[in-house]
């Protein structure tokens, strides 16, 4: 059994997102600071993660979800949802962002919980979570883990990674809080701003100081 150290356990059930019993520890980044890299660092070590894009596009799966995509949003319908489109529009139309939004995190606490039911081996949740700062729910979590990239690395890697122009990835950075304030508010940084054996490094000394030997 992987436990937590009693110092991160800061929360009450009644305190916690979806006022669950055990702690829950929330990961999150900057888009391309590598977060799914060190899902799969921790994954291999035996820590559970659960993914929020992951839960999101389970939902998108759904028949009355696709049904709301098709009737409110056709622009971003062929044949099925096009998550290209659909993206160009939530970042381009603040609206169209917030009835988006709704929709899922309305969803988001069933998919959740059926998440935790597959936990096991751990004392704790861990929970990537994309937006984490910028929608207020730190105070939620017993703890916050950043994934940190420098800004000038993370652009880049996005215009890589998505083939982008400069200017697309510079509108979807600006949605999110810049990356240095994140890593000022985390409670623990996992630096990703090398090559991936540091990366490796990084997260190791990540899980020494949150379990206890």
């Amino acid at each position: 059994m992987k436990k937590l150290r009693d110092e991160f356990r800061t929360l009450n059930a009644r305190q916690r997102l979806y006022q669950l019993e055990l702690p829950i520890i929330g990961l999150t980044g900057g888009i391309a600071t590598g977060k799914s890299s060190v899902t799969r660092l921790l994954e291999a070590r035996g820590i559970a993660v659960i993914d929020a894009d992951k839960l999101v596009k389970e939902i998108y799966s759904w028949e009355e979800a696709q049904e709301f995509i098709r009737v409110r949003f056709p622009g971003a319908w062929e044949n099925g949802i096009n998550f290209r489109k659909l993206r160009d529009l939530v970042f381009t139309d603040p609206a169209t962002k917030s009835v988006v939004e709704a929709f899922i995190y309305e969803r988001l606490p069933v998919v959740f919980k059926k998440a935790t039911q597959l936990v096991t081996g751990q004392n704790f949740y861990v929970y990537d979570v994309p937006l984490l700062f910028e929608r207020k729910l730190e105070t939620l979590f017993d703890a916050t883990l950043v994934v940190y990239a420098p800004q000038g690395e993370q652009r880049q890697r996005l215009i890589q990674r998505d083939g982008l122009e400069a200017e697309a990835a510079d509108r979807i950075l600006g949605q999110q809080l810049d990356v240095e304030e994140k890593r000022r508010r985390a409670n623990v940084v996992i630096d990703n701003s090398g090559p991936e054996v540091n990366l490796v490094s990084s997260v190791d000394r990540c899980l020494a100081r949150l379990l206890d030997d």
